[in-house]
């Protein structure tokens, strides 16, 4: 079973890294790899309502990560509990994998973050509530939350907990709204015993999320309920966040995590390369050490990049072909191109329209708003042509976008608050 573990260890972390934290949680964290046999692989999930989701929603996507870890195509076959009630426990818990406490590698440029959010799982909503974890992206924040989260529902196993994003927040919030089930969004945030919500970031110029939000807090916080919150910046440095909302973060407990130092980046290869029982030479990790600097993400994936190169490809380990695996790392962690829909989408979100509307011919004072600020957006991220900003916004001419890019102009000289907008939605853009 070791080696499937391993491989489904390299699969999941695919998957993670095209979907949403809810959606991993929610589907792919449940499944463990039982075979690879004859180009099938034959995976396990105990309910057959999620096999059926999980067939009808993400078959692609596991297709796609088991070839990009094994170099091959292979069918994908899911069974249940009903299928196959012989399995047993102790091997679905060695299947999977998790971010805990004893898997974070704790040095001087965390150990403060570490500490702090391990004291919030002894005593939930009684220190340090709300905890603020800050940082860079790729140096640890959602491992934290996701061992916060794992702790406290092996010690309150009774606790209602709910972790989500920033943008899923948002997104639940709006679907609410058009659906009619406000009321059981509310239910599902404020009933919580611990609710930790990463990159808050996202959530800065929506003024109906903040305005839920707000609410939300308040309601746990009075009932002393724990709040976790992670960011790429201080509260201070988002510009369109509610001041409220500041204040009540300031309030708490805040815990920067800086870049690791190098002790500690060897320290993140050697306990990564025991868990996959990879044998790495010190020139190696050194090595790798010295290369990857900033980014704890890229350590993590420098070192299953290795592990597939020398298990699954018969290679030697060595210092050449550690060379190669973070060029590949490197090459595969780049962030996806940023689209004109992606923009339109965020500034819909942010200004209450939808993104149809803003490609749409509407006229209406908001919508005509939101896109000229979408325009205005798309050529500072871009440097796309105004004739092809033109055509993306529904075909409209190259003297229309020149005129929506002056409106902005001159909107952001005179008006702080949408200056301030419209800069935090590029910063989240670009991060």
């Amino acid at each position: 079973m070791e080696s499937l573990n391993q491989v489904w260890t390299l699969v999941a972390d695919q998957c993670r890294s095209h979907m949403t934290e809810v959606s991993f949680n929610t589907f792919i964290r449940n499944l463990s790899l039982l075979d690879i046999a004859g180009g099938e692989a034959t995976l396990f999930v105990r309910s057959p309502v999620q096999r059926e989701l999980i067939l009808k929603n993400f078959i692609p996507l596991l297709t796609q990560s088991f070839r990009e870890v094994m170099g091959i195509d292979v069918h994908i076959k899911i069974v249940t509990e009903e299928d196959s009630p012989q399995i047993d426990d102790a091997v679905l818990a060695d299947a999977g994998y998790e971010y805990t406490f004893d898997t974070f590698i704790v040095g001087s440029s965390n150990n403060f973050a570490y500490s702090a959010a391990l004291a919030v799982t002894k005593n939930p909503g009684g220190t340090y509530n709300p905890l603020f974890i800050y940082g860079n992206s790729g140096l640890g924040k959602t491992h934290l939350l996701n061992a916060i989260y794992n702790r406290v529902k092996e010690t309150f196993p009774h606790y209602k907990l709910v972790s989500v994003r920033a943008e899923t927040f948002t997104r639940e919030l709006l679907n609410a709204i058009s659906t009619g089930t406000t009321t059981a969004f509310q239910n599902k945030y404020r009933t919580a015993d611990l609710l930790l919500i990463d990159d808050i970031q996202f959530i800065a110029g929506k003024e109906s999320t903040q305005e839920e939000f707000f609410n939300t807090f308040n309601a746990l916080y009075l009932d002393r309920k724990q709040i976790v919150i992670t960011s790429d910046r201080l509260p201070k440095d988002i510009a369109t966040l509610d001041d409220r909302i500041k204040t009540r973060f300031e309030a708490g407990l805040m815990a920067d995590i800086q870049p690791p130092d190098f002790e500690t980046r060897v320290g993140i290869i050697t306990r990564k390369s025991e868990m996959m029982q990879l044998k790495l030479s010190d020139e190696i990790v050194f090595y790798i050490a010295e290369q990857v600097k900033t980014n704890i993400r890229q350590l993590e994936g420098v070192v299953k990049k290795l592990h597939a190169m020398i298990n699954l490809q018969g290679q030697t380990p060595s210092v050449a072909l550690a060379q190669t695996a973070i060029r590949d790392i490197r090459n595969d962690d780049q962030p996806e191109p940023i689209t004109v829909r992606k923009i339109i989408e965020e500034v819909a979100r942010t200004y209450a329209v939808s993104a149809a509307d803003i490609i749409s011919p509407k006229r209406d004072a908001p919508i005509a708003n939101a896109r000229k600020i979408a325009m205005y957006i798309t050529r500072e991220i871009t440097q796309m042509p105004m004739k092809d900003i033109g055509r993306e916004f529904g075909g409209r001419d190259h003297s229309t976008v020149v005129y929506s890019l002056h409106e902005i102009e001159k909107l952001i000289a005179r008006n702080t608050k949408e200056k301030n907008t419209i800069y935090d939605i590029i910063k989240n853009m670009q991060n």
